[in-house]
């Protein structure tokens, strides 16, 4: 490990900021680490070497990160003129963006270097990130193992310090996830904290449930990052609340006596894994030493008729989706583009026997879950829980079959009993990586904020992180 890669974004930006290393040599030192690790993890599935040299050799603007190398999501809202974007998928092979997304040039005023984009699962189905197109990513804790998904990819890829940080996205845990079981941080901004500018991105749900940030190896990069790139755009469905002072400046500030919940049961579904249970019970304790009042309590929530709500109305807005790339591309979606189990979503989407009632309904009652969230959450400042069900599961985990294709969506269900609950409400949320088991593999843990409060989650993310440093335990170095 290089110097460098022992620094997260800030302290590679200063760097810079003082002259005591140009861009160029940072990218030239990102650009080895990915070539050591990458073969093993296959994090990175494109590389944009030419790009980013072009971009680190010449003028760059002045932000938090200039000249700190980066690393893109191969789909979502981070298209870069082009470089081709597949999001995991044989029906966008060949798909080059013409322009570059609005987040994306949010990084690069903020002078981060793009230097490759990371694996995802096709379309960020799955919180596994094992797409046929492009191959399995690799826990680096183990490599017969997930390093979750949507954003697995960019999970591995901080995790063995390729770079401090790198674009994520989450729809259901798709940051949150892939942080848990790779051991760094992630955290989900609030809904619409940073405008998704997809004026075409599907249904309101879509829009409503999904959340653009990065995964970091520091929370203050994370906090950063945010004030770089946050806010809305003209048009936006909804806008989070403004904060009260940038995030940078929570780091480091007193959170004050929290209430904290936790749980150690799901609210439905099946029970957690000994590993999830006993990081939770972990972390309570140690909020309970810094101050904080811990109570253990769990709502109560219909599990069934959540998921078929969330997956009547998540496959809507795939299908949309896959309508409107029909029209970008040209091309007609056949059975043969996708993989067993997108395929069978989209169909789902596209009337599988779903009337419009029916989603209507589904609507609804995701409108009851938000309003018995915030009855229990109302006494409590956080809601501590485990991020996934188990530690990272073997490689295969979540694979449909022909003779099943529902498979990987029904056991993505039973492994995120608790992270998509946030995408619903819309609140922000993080996994915090303070617990390793036996087998020596990271086990997340969850703590879910007020709406329009990242602030206060912040604030704790770094009051823990200064309690139980984790930047010092890498993988494959």
């Amino acid at each position: 490990m290089s110097d460098f890669a022992g620094l997260d974004g800030l302290g590679q930006a200063e760097l810079v900021r003082t002259g005591q290393v140009s861009p160029a040599e940072l990218l030239d030192d990102a650009v080895a680490r990915i070539e050591e690790a990458n073969p093993a993890v296959n994090a990175v599935v494109t590389t944009m070497y030419d790009e980013a040299r072009k971009t680190a050799e010449g003028p760059l603007p002045e932000g938090p990160f200039t000249g700190v190398p980066f690393l893109l999501k191969n789909g979502g809202g981070v298209g870069y003129a082009g470089v081709p974007m597949t999001s995991g998928s044989r029906f966008l092979a060949g798909y080059v963006p013409a322009a570059d997304g609005e987040l994306t040039r949010r990084y690069q005023a903020a002078g981060l270097v793009v230097c490759g984009k990371t694996n995802l699962p096709e379309f960020g189905l799955l919180p596994t990130t094992e797409p046929e197109l492009h191959g399995p990513t690799r826990n680096p804790w183990d490599l017969t193992r997930s390093a979750g998904g949507s954003s697995g990819g960019a999970a591995a890829a901080v995790a063995t310090r390729m770079v401090p940080m790198a674009n994520a996205s989450d729809s259901g845990g798709s940051i949150r996830v892939p942080a848990a079981l790779c051991g760094v941080f992630g955290m989900k901004p609030t809904r619409l904290r940073i405008s998704s500018a997809r004026r075409r991105a599907g249904v309101s749900f879509r829009i409503a449930v999904l959340s653009e940030h990065a995964i970091t190896v520091s929370v203050r990069d994370c906090a950063a990052l945010l004030d770089a790139t946050a806010g809305p755009l003209p048009g936006d469905p909804f806008i989070a609340p403004r904060p009260e002072r940038p995030y940078l400046e929570e780091i480091g500030a007193d959170p004050g006596k929290l209430r904290i919940a936790f749980s150690t049961i799901a609210p439905a579904g099946p029970p957690l894994h000994p590993d999830c249970v006993a990081a939770v019970e972990d972390a309570a304790r140690l909020c309970e030493s810094l101050g904080h009042e811990v109570e253990e309590t769990t709502p109560v929530l219909d599990g069934p008729a959540l998921a078929k709500a969330f997956m009547t109305v998540s496959s809507g807005g795939l299908a949309w989706d896959i309508a409107h790339l029909e029209r970008v591309t040209g091309r007609k979606a056949t059975p043969e583009d996708f993989e067993i189990g997108t395929w069978a979503a989209i169909e789902q989407g596209r009337g599988g026997g779903v009337s419009l009632a029916a989603y209507q309904d589904a609507l609804a009652e995701l409108q009851v879950l938000c309003d018995d969230l915030a009855a229990f959450q109302a006494p409590y400042d956080v809601w501590l829980t485990p991020t996934t069900a188990a530690p990272a599961p073997p490689l295969g985990t979540f694979t449909s079959t022909a003779d099943d294709p529902g498979r990987g969506m029904r056991a993505a269900g039973a492994f995120l009993p608790f992270t998509m609950l946030a995408n619903i409400t819309g609140q922000p949320a993080m996994s915090v990586p303070l617990y390793w088991n036996t087998a020596g593999l990271p086990v997340g843990v969850h703590f879910i904020g007020p709406y329009g409060n990242e602030g206060l989650l912040y604030r704790l993310a770094s009051q823990l992180e200064a309690a139980r440093p984790w930047a010092g335990r890498i993988p494959l170095s």
